[in-house]
């Protein structure tokens, strides 16, 4: 109900300013132009101070982090294209196109293959004792 006695009471102002609006106009033009370019000035004046004073501090602080952020990204390349370049010096100086490795089958002499069997089938012959 608060709702739409608000509406009502926005809807009357917009009429009005609409009918002073289109009063002025028909009665005194010149005096309409000026008073819109007043007020086209007037928000261009308040958008400028917001701009500069909210907006432009904010982007001056992006700016220095994306300087950072740039520079920080130039060093990476140049850190990771140098240790590339060697990878590559090292790979092409050790491999030799005409000898190709073979893999030896070595077995780890650390490992040892237990076998469970024997014991599994000692108890499967052991008479259970109820």
């Amino acid at each position: 109900m608060v709702r739409s006695k608000f509406s009502i009471v926005v809807y009357a102002i917009i009429g009005l300013a609409v009918l002073g609006l289109a009063s002025q106009l028909f009665n005194n033009p010149l005096a309409f132009f000026r008073n819109i370019l007043i007020m086209i000035g007037i928000a261009v004046i308040i958008f400028a101070i917001f701009y500069f004073i909210f907006i432009k501090g904010r982007a001056n602080i992006r700016n220095d982090e994306m300087k950072k952020y740039k520079q920080a990204v130039k060093q990476s390349k140049r850190r990771y294209n140098q240790t590339n370049i060697n990878q590559v010096i090292n790979n092409k100086t050790k491999r030799n196109p005409g000898q190709l490795k073979r893999k030896s089958k070595r077995r780890a002499s650390h490992l040892r293959v237990i076998d469970g069997t024997g014991r599994k089938q000692n108890i499967k012959n052991e008479p259970h004792i109820k």
